[in-house]
């Protein structure tokens, strides 16, 4: 088993500790928080070691899990990689650009396994989708969250659009062409509201709408490809494919037939892949147990991170110069 150790005993650190206290993967040591108040609640809710030093909880383990703000993602994950520790971070990778890179660099030199936390990708939804993937060319996505205060420190691109852009960019092989943004901040002093069209080389062209300000919680993605439609719904977990294939001669009286204006007959056939129910964040974390132990491929990457976060600034950036040239417009007008 592996010896893991959990940096950041926020909401989503306490899911990580319980998952890994959990797991038959890893030995969970224990924790550090910068906060040692809610370090030591922490501790004295749940039993887990909390540690006062950081560098102490490193030295003890094989594995370092990063679940602190963005803002401190690259100086946890040097601190680890300098120590010569594989670690998991979570989503986004990190706060620039340059960073990530530095990271890439960093744990390549040294040999180290690094994954970062895009769940979404573990979601069976998705994974039983994927064998029917094959070169999408229009993909629709949209993710609506009801408000809530944790996470509006960031734009809701970095915040939830994200998640979509890392399954978008796994599953069109293509470069991207252009991208078009625009956002609405309703609450917070960045968009809650954002929309993005994203068009690829090879023709496909992505719309990805996303909002933490909605009445009502979705997550769906609809594929569309010349075989297949293919609906993803990544919250209530379901998948449905929808193909259409030459029409029999006798087809049966409860057949979808279609008939276009050259008289050619096509068959309507519905699919329901089985969704097998999993806890996706546990089911990364020992992904990463596997790469470890076994020399396997990560299957998030510090590069797929990377390329995730690419997208999302250059969304912003678009939705930034475009309010700059909105605004300068408007002194002009005056």
């Amino acid at each position: 088993m592996l010896k893991v150790g959990v940096i950041g005993a926020g909401h989503l650190g306490k899911i990580h500790l319980k998952l890994l206290n959990q797991s038959e993967k890893y030995e969970l040591i224990g924790f550090f928080d910068s906060f040692e108040e809610n370090g030591k609640k922490v501790e004295a809710e749940f039993g887990y070691k909390f540690f006062h030093s950081m560098d102490e909880l490193m030295d003890a383990v094989d594995v370092v899990d990063i679940v602190t703000p963005t803002l401190s993602h690259y100086e946890v994950a040097v601190k680890a990689i300098e120590k010569g520790k594989h670690f998991f971070v979570e989503k986004p990778i990190t706060n620039t650009l340059e960073e990530a890179n530095s990271l890439i660099e960093l744990s390549n030199a040294k040999g180290l396994k690094a994954q970062v936390g895009h769940v979404e990708r573990f979601n069976p939804a998705f994974t039983s989708a994927l064998p029917y993937i094959g070169e999408p060319l229009f993909i629709e996505t949209h993710r609506l969250a009801e408000f809530n205060p944790r996470g509006t420190d960031v734009p809701v691109v970095l915040d939830l659009m994200i998640h979509d852009l890392d399954v978008i960019l796994s599953i069109v092989k293509s470069e991207i062409k252009s991208i078009h943004s625009s956002g609405v901040s309703v609450i917070s002093d960045t968009p809650d509201i954002s929309n993005a069209r994203i068009e690829f080389e090879n023709g496909c062209v992505v719309n990805v709408s996303t909002s933490r300000m909605s009445m009502k919680n979705m997550r769906k993605m609809r594929v569309f490809q010349r075989d297949a439609y293919i609906s993803i719904d990544f919250l209530e977990k379901k998948t449905e494919i929808i193909k259409m294939h030459k029409a029999p001669e006798n087809p049966s009286e409860y057949a979808m037939i279609w008939q276009n204006d050259k008289g050619e007959r096509k068959e309507i056939a519905f699919e329901h892949p089985e969704v097998l129910p999993n806890n996706a964040i546990l089911d990364e974390l020992e992904s990463f147990a596997d790469s470890i132990e076994n020399d396997l491929p990560i299957k998030v990457s510090l590069e797929d991170g990377r390329n995730a976060l690419k997208v999302a600034l250059e969304i912003i950036a678009y939705f930034e110069k475009s309010q700059e040239v909105i605004q300068n417009q408007n002194i002009e007008k005056e």
